[in-house]
């Protein structure tokens, strides 16, 4: 199993939380590193998870640097979250809810975003599409602060076939666009919903909008026509977990 380097402390809390197993190693001081780092030093040796003194910040050289090319010397090393399947995701009975796919999303801060906002309200799962899309790499984790650890991922190679399954398995399919005619206000909150988010840049892919049994839209009250893609899948998060 692969691995992520983390320099989010608040992220490294949610993986020792969950699953402290997959903590392989923890470079922090716990006597020089910040209050949060310190905790999580503290915390990793109650795990007996190696923690070693972080290298001095004079050598940058020896500074390390994880899969965005992000430098730091706090940090850990953590395995990859285990993803789940189509079927395990879908296995929740419950008469309302809300799952995400995310349709080709590329930047790691926005799919970061994405699955801090989905920990915050709730989310009972996350589907990814794999080709020409962000990976889930030590950005997307530490953007997420602990988000990633809270909800289910799966990665699908084809989305068309996530969205058959999930009709199956009595849901209905909710695709966002700028250009639809339904607003979101009139979408019915009780109802289990898989929530398509398009690309940052191009949108739904027309396969996947062919898909949708219905697609909205947040329209805009001022003069600013368009959000940006966490925010808007934020919003409709919001709204349709909302009692």
């Amino acid at each position: 199993m692969s691995t992520v380097r983390l320099m989010n402390p608040h992220s490294v809390l949610a993986v020792l939380e969950h699953r402290p197993q997959d903590v392989m190693e923890v470079h922090a001081s716990t006597s020089k590193s910040s209050d949060a780092w310190k905790h999580v030093a503290a915390t990793a040796k109650n795990f007996r998870i190696s923690v070693r003194e972080p290298i001095a910040r004079n050598n940058r050289k020896s500074r390390q640097a994880d899969d965005s090319g992000r430098v730091g010397t706090t940090y850990a090393i953590v395995r990859e979250k285990p993803a789940v399947t189509l079927d395990e995701l879908f296995a929740d009975e419950s008469k309302r809810g809300v799952w995400l796919a995310l349709d080709r999303l590329q930047d790691p801060h926005n799919v970061g975003a994405v699955f801090r906002t989905a920990g915050f309200f709730g989310i009972k799962g996350i589907i990814l599409t794999q080709d020409k899309s962000a990976p889930i790499t030590g950005t997307v984790y530490d953007t997420a602060a602990g988000g990633v650890e809270t909800v289910p991922i799966v990665l699908q190679t084809n989305l068309v076939r996530a969205l058959e399954v999930a009709k199956k398995s009595d849901m209905w399919v909710l695709g966002s666009s700028e250009h639809a005619e339904m607003s979101l206000a009139e979408v019915d909150r009780d109802r289990r919903w898989l929530v398509v988010i398009g690309n940052e840049e191009k949108g739904l892919r027309r396969l996947t909008q062919e898909n949708c049994d219905q697609i909205c839209q947040i329209p805009p009250v001022g003069n600013v026509t368009s959000l940006n893609v966490s925010v808007a899948a934020g919003i409709m998060m919001s709204t349709l977990t909302a009692k």
